[in-house]
């Protein structure tokens, strides 16, 4: 059992933990074939495959929590099969089903029941589905072949001290993606190329994550490293609209719920000036649900956005709302949960 497995709950990184078991399905001859269950950590795949050399490569994150009634939620997982399956059809490769998807999600939780935290610790198993070109290519072109795995692993919050607020900064030094490029897009390529920019802005410590403006112009708010950006104006929550932006599940679901507390909700440019007349603002994503920011600096023009040392009222009933779905605390109006049998 869960319990007898010495997993310090309460203080989990956001890391791999090793698990039971993973579930597999493979591509060939223009079909994806059955649901396999398999126990190895590894890949097995030929040296030329289209994944190593040319990029194509797909990846998703969702959660799975226990919740306050003992059922087990994992939250949206539909609209992270269609966000795939929209990246699948930008880098070329065969969609898998919003039906499988689901199944393959549901299989690996129960598989892997043991290791979903307990409710009330914070931490939640994470679901890392991931679609691989496993066919033979040494020209340019898309694989024949492919490989979605979906393995687990539980998880406590993505920054230490979960909610709080931490300070970014703005790099205008390098561009994680271009605007008709691949941003909009899960691919492994786009946090590659924010690497050097995070390594280099955040490794001292001073800053939690770097801050995109638009390649194009670099006068436009586009995201954070891994997460999308949402600001308050005046009890208006604002958040970019841009082509090289990826479409975060977690910000879609904080603009609905910002609709329903009445908030006037805007996805739109924002100048990067306009950033000084936000009384909050936040980065959101899957890992973090909500990051509140506490200031934004712009080393290069030497400005400093900031938002306060502690989170805003908006972004707190925000996050709290959101989480309370997740755990079964509230009514799921909109009906994102699916509930694992």
């Amino acid at each position: 059992m869960a319990n007898s497995m010495n997993i310090d709950w309460e203080n989990l990184p956001f890391g791999y933990v090793k698990t039971d078991y993973n579930v597999r399905c493979y591509y060939r001859d223009g079909k994806w074939g059955e649901i396999e269950v398999s126990s190895s950590e590894h890949i097995e795949m030929h040296m030329a495959a289209s994944s190593l050399h040319y990029g194509q490569e797909a990846f998703e994150g969702l959660k799975a929590y226990r919740c306050k009634d003992g059922k087990i939620r994992i939250f949206r997982p539909e609209a992270n099969a269609e966000r795939l399956q929209s990246t699948c059809r930008g880098i070329m490769m065969p969609e898998l089903s919003t039906e499988k998807f689901v199944e393959m999600c549901k299989k690996v939780i129960k598989l892997n029941e043991r290791f979903i935290p307990p409710y009330g610790t914070g931490a939640s198993l994470y679901l890392r589905p991931l679609l691989i070109g496993t066919g033979i290519t040494v020209g340019v072109k898309p694989a024949d072949e492919y490989l979605f795995v979906i393995f687990v692993t539980p998880v406590g919050p993505y920054f230490k001290g979960g909610f709080k607020a931490n300070p970014y900064v703005i790099t205008r030094k390098y561009d994680r993606s271009a605007p008709l490029g691949t941003g909009i897009y899960k691919v492994g390529g786009n946090y590659a190329a924010s690497l050097r920019a995070h390594v280099e802005a955040c490794h001292g410590g001073q800053y939690a994550c770097e801050f995109y403006l638009d390649a194009k112009e670099k006068k436009y708010v586009d995201e954070a490293g891994a997460a999308n950006f949402f600001g308050i104006k005046d009890g208006a929550y604002i958040t970019p609209k841009s082509t090289s932006i990826l479409p975060s599940i977690t910000n879609k679901s904080l603009m609905q719920l910002a609709e329903d507390m009445g908030m006037k909700v805007e996805r739109r440019p924002i100048d990067v000036d306009e950033l000084s007349e936000f009384q909050e603002a936040g980065a959101c994503g899957t890992a973090a649900v909500i990051s509140p920011i506490e200031r934004l600096d712009d080393p290069e023009t030497g400005k400093s956005y900031v938002f306060g040392k502690e989170p805003g009222p908006w972004s707190t009933k925000l996050y709290h709302a959101l989480r309370a779905i997740q755990l079964g605390e509230a009514e799921d109006v909109h009906h994102w949960n699916t509930v694992i049998d």
